[in-house]
């Protein structure tokens, strides 16, 4: 006899990770809901660029929270925790947030005197993943917590040593606008050579010698890379702007293992167009994006361009580039000229390839309002408002059905074509001052299947409810979270009631798995 599987059984909707855990107000004294100490930790360390200024929090308080929560949890929840740093400087591509998080995990493990879960020297070693992070770490160490540093610590930066120290990487990343060179990490964690990489022992000493003695160190004559960079370096300044306009300068560039910004460098003048030429088949896939337009108004040839835009816009290219897709928007709206358009809009649609294409009919609502319009960085001249709409857009151009809605203040409709560009139809959002989440959802819907926000989740006093409320109960709502604030403006976990972060398009990998009706679990643990 059916016990469980009766017409009148209620539905059981599947769970997601980012559970709230009561009431409280967001930032702006609106009605908000708090959210359990791992869901907080998880969307504030998607978004956390580090010692960054946000539109309602500042640099050192966003760090403190930050810093607080990894601290709590490497002590009472540390597999989980090892599996967000993890998977943060993996899939998640948020660096300096996973190498804070990794030193943090360390600090507060050695002072409770934890010693369950995964260990402080496992922990460092694999958030390492560029040969630039073991100084990066190092510097981070000794400015928080002085120049005594734990031996988990030195071992596990040893470890990544092992893994990262090459000579064309020594090449890249040893420069003198670091305050951890590689001699000085080397002679700080002193890291046993690899006895199946017979050159290491060679490579160490040189980093060595290029710290402590530069004008006799001499590369090991076993790496051809440092070789070809020794003999390029000798050449007289007068001959150097001849060998990169002559036959096999490009050949000769790459063998040396000459970056463009060493180039500039070396030939102490200007970088033209034969310069740039020489130097372009040899640069990564980002260092051709950020330099489209010193290509241009240099004279670079259109031949030579054509090579750069078939990389740039190669999906293998761009999977290995690991960038955020605003990346590619930033490019295209400095890029100086059309040749480089259509390569930018394949790789932003290259970096969209998790969007899923969602069946029945699809609401998108995409927060333009003022809090979303600060900066990602300093670096940076993209905000989360763009980032938001790029989201929103490719989801809507892929759905099979979809009303796109630009909301702040008020809310209105965005135009588009299946098929068009994610950059064209960009270009017809605005900027719509304050938060009136509740009354967008409320004017738009109408019957959709689903419904999408992407936001700060940021709503002021002015604006009363929950914006999840004016959807059916069974209807569900996945809210995006693009800032990682503490308050959310909504319940999340369960009863279709979904909430999701990240500046990547892995966060809709959620989406599907949900509406079949299986629990989603953390990015690492699927």
């Amino acid at each position: 006899m059916a016990r469980f599987n009766a017409r009148t059984s209620k539905k059981v909707s599947p769970a997601s990770p980012v559970a709230t855990a009561g009431r409280t107000c967001t930032h702006l004294g609106g009605k908000g809901h708090l959210r359990d100490e791992r869901s907080e930790l998880f969307l504030l360390a998607v978004a956390n660029f580090v010692s960054q200024q946000t539109y309602h929090e500042s640099a050192a308080g966003r760090d403190d929270r930050f810093a607080a929560l990894v601290r709590k949890l490497a002590v009472v929840d540390p597999a989980w925790t090892a599996g967000l740093l993890r998977w943060l400087r993996g899939d998640g591509q948020m660096r300096t947030a996973s190498l804070v998080g990794a030193a943090e995990y360390v600090k507060a493990r050695l002072d409770a005197g934890a010693t369950d879960g995964p260990t402080n020297r496992q922990v460092i070693d694999f958030v390492l993943r560029r040969a630039d992070e073991p100084g990066e770490i190092l510097a981070y160490w000794t400015s928080t917590y002085g120049r005594n540093v734990p031996k988990p610590v030195k071992r596990g930066i040893a470890d990544a040593v092992r893994r990262l120290y090459t000579g064309r990487n020594l090449l890249k990343y040893d420069t003198a606008s670091k305050g951890y060179r590689f001699g000085d990490v080397l002679n700080l964690v002193h890291p046993t050579p690899d006895p199946e990489k017979p050159w290491q022992g060679a490579l160490f000493q040189y980093a060595l010698d290029r710290r402590h003695n530069p004008d006799s160190a001499q590369p090991p004559v076993c790496d051809r890379t440092l070789t070809a960079h020794r003999a390029l370096m000798a050449v007289p300044l007068a001959e150097r702007r001849a060998l990169v306009t002559g036959p096999g300068a490009a050949e000769r560039l790459a063998e040396a293992g000459m970056t463009w910004e060493a180039l500039a460098g070396w030939l102490q003048g200007p970088m033209d167009a034969a310069a740039w030429e020489a130097v372009i088949p040899s640069m990564g896939t980002m260092a051709l994006v950020r330099n489209l337009r010193n290509f241009d108004e240099s004279g670079v040839r259109d031949e030579v361009a054509q090579q750069a835009a078939a990389r740039m816009a190669d999906p293998a290219e761009v999977a290995r580039s690991r960038q955020f897709p605003f990346r590619y928007l930033s490019a295209y709206q400095h890029a100086p000229s059309l040749r480089w358009a259509y390569p930018l809009e394949q790789a932003l649609g290259h970096s969209l390839a998790n969007v899923p294409a969602l069946r029945g009919r699809t609401l998108i609502l995409v927060d333009r309002s003022g809090s979303m319009w600060s900066p990602l960085s300093d670096r940076s001249q993209l905000n989360r408002a763009d980032a938001a709409a790029i989201f929103g857009t490719a989801v809507a151009l892929r759905a099979a059905d979809a009303d796109l809605v630009e909301f702040g203040t008020t809310s209105a409709p965005v135009a588009y074509r299946k098929g068009e560009s994610v950059l064209t139809v960009l270009e017809r959002f605005g900027n719509l001052g304050g938060t009136d989440t509740t009354e967008a959802v409320r004017r738009h819907y109408r019957g959709h299947d689903r419904v999408l926000i992407v936001t700060d989740e940021q709503a002021s006093y002015h604006y009363a409810g929950d914006p999840t409320e004016q959807v059916p109960a069974h209807i569900p709502v996945y809210t995006w979270n693009l800032a990682g604030y503490r308050p959310g403006h909504g319940p999340s976990g369960s009863a279709d009631r979904h909430t999701f972060g990240g500046l990547t398009d892995a966060a809709f990998r959620m989406v599907p798995l949900l509406e079949s009706g299986r629990d989603a679990h953390w990015p690492w643990e699927d």
